[in-house]
């Protein structure tokens, strides 16, 4: 099969084509186009002209646009489903959060995120004047997207963008445009023409579009390498930014847990997507006191998952995504193997087609471990034992990432305050990465810069302009 940009409302070919497969089997799923500078230029354009008339129509209009985007994925969600699953490999209805799983949560934050509103705020009221506070859209708003969650992320990026009165231009993963492509093309019977266009193309594309004069913002999910170097080619015209970037994610269970009430909850949060998500528990600290339990309850778990392709019925997890993500899990794996630490689990890549790792549990291994320190955006997961708390805190803060952390205790009030101490934008007590589309996510350090979701992620996409009126 294959597909088209959308440009201007259009559908648009291009001379040059790429092929899309399925990490599952390694066969091509579709073919889609590789945009030239010409065509890149021409949705920019597109997406300019489109501006002064969707910045200016009214609240209620964009409000309605946005529910009705979410109607456009309910009412085609097995189709978006069947693409994701296809592109990306996860199970339809997988662990955790499946590709149909995936499709209702892009809707639930539509309407949600249709409900926000950016209302004037009164700075300051004298005798002499009133001082207003007004939030006006950006200009063009340019999304670049990952592979682990290629629709959602996708709805992450758009949907305050257009709240807020500015116009899109998306570029998807080309591992996993799929969804994003059919998206964006049925969205045009909602929105006016040139208000939301999709270019798609490997390596070069983002390092165009991240340099383009006319982009006012840039929205980017992905690698902290990645986000550096978007930062750097963005710098010519000020682009405003928001970067969600890498993360390697700390939680520490404290002794007074029983492991058998918490183990599920603590694994799903680990391999969710098998592992390939940006907030993922990736560093399970455990005491010293509850360590071996916590370790035969996980890996009990771990052996009733079943592993396939996400097409088939009863599968809970799917492939790596890409051979070169399969790739690195290994190398981290195998490197902490070579150090001294137990596979509970897993650990060794399966004969056959496809990209699949097992869950793999790793124990007895501790910080200086390439498993600990690096995020392996995989299925594996280093269990590390520790005795004193301010010890293990201080271990948990030593990474150079920043975005979510857990502490899980029957003390509630004991964790909240352990939390607070955590090097990170969301801190979880009793549960990791649970999200929400009213409360602010996003990272510290170097994982990332501003936030998404909720107000605070609409302004993002704004400028402050103040309005000083004065009284007669």
């Amino acid at each position: 099969m294959e597909y088209s940009m959308i440009i201007d409302g259009k559908p648009v070919k291009a001379e040059h084509h790429f092929d899309v497969k399925n990490p599952a089997n390694g066969e091509v799923v579709a073919t889609c186009p590789g945009a030239t500078e010409a065509q890149l230029n021409d949705a920019v354009a597109a997406a300019r002209r489109a501006f002064p008339a969707w910045s200016n129509s009214s609240d209620e209009t964009r409000k309605q646009c946005v529910q009705g985007l979410a109607d456009v994925l309910a009412n085609n969600m097995q189709e978006l489903a069947q693409l994701i699953t296809l592109e990306q490999g996860r199970p339809l209805d997988g662990l955790g959060f499946g590709s149909f799983a995936e499709v209702g949560g892009a809707e639930y934050w539509c309407r949600a995120t249709s409900e926000l509103s950016l209302e004037v705020e009164v700075a300051e009221e004298t005798d002499e004047h009133r001082a207003e506070i007004h939030r006006k859209p950006l200009g063009v708003v340019a999304s670049i997207t990952p592979w682990n969650f290629p629709l959602m992320i996708a709805i992450w990026h758009i949907m305050p963008a257009l709240r807020s009165g500015n116009t899109v231009v998306i570029k998807p993963s080309s591992l996993t445009p799929l969804a994003t492509l059919k998206f964006v093309e049925l969205a045009q019977s909602v929105l006016p023409a040139g208000v939301l266009n999709i270019v798609t193309g490997e390596g070069g594309l983002g390092r165009m579009i991240t340099s383009h004069p006319g982009i006012d913002k840039i929205v980017f999910t992905g690698s902290t390498g990645t986000g550096k170097n978007i930062m750097r080619n963005a710098a010519d015209n000020l682009k405003r930014l928001t970067l969600e970037l890498g993360g390697n994610d700390a939680a520490i269970v404290l002794g007074d847990v029983k492991p058998k009430d918490v183990a599920m909850n603590i694994f799903i949060s680990a391999f969710i997507n098998n592992g390939q998500t940006c907030a993922a528990l990736k560093r399970l600290y455990v005491h010293e006191d509850i360590y071996e339990e916590m370790c035969q309850e996980l890996t009990a778990i771990a052996k009733t998952m079943t592993v396939g392709n996400g097409m088939d019925d009863g599968m809970q997890l799917g492939p790596v995504q890409n051979l070169e993500q399969l790739n690195l899990v290994m190398e981290l794996v195998d490197d902490a193997k070579e150090k001294g630490a137990t596979i509970l689990c897993g650990g060794e890549r399966p004969e056959g087609n496809g990209f699949f790792y097992p869950p793999t549990l790793v124990a007895d291994i501790s910080d200086g471990t390439r498993l600990v320190d690096e995020e392996p955006f995989g299925p594996a997961l280093p269990i590390v034992k520790f005795s004193d708390v301010e010890e293990v805190l201080a271990r948990a803060n030593n990474n150079p990432n920043g975005l979510g952390g857990s502490v899980w205790s029957n003390n509630v009030d004991a964790a909240i305050a352990l939390a607070k101490r955590l090097e990170c934008g969301s801190a979880w007590i009793n549960n990791h990465a649970s999200l929400s589309p009213n409360v602010p996510f996003g990272g510290v350090k170097e994982s990332g810069i501003g936030v998404e979701f909720g107000r605070h992620g609409l302004e993002e996409y704004t400028s402050i302009q103040s309005v000083f009126v004065p009284k007669q």
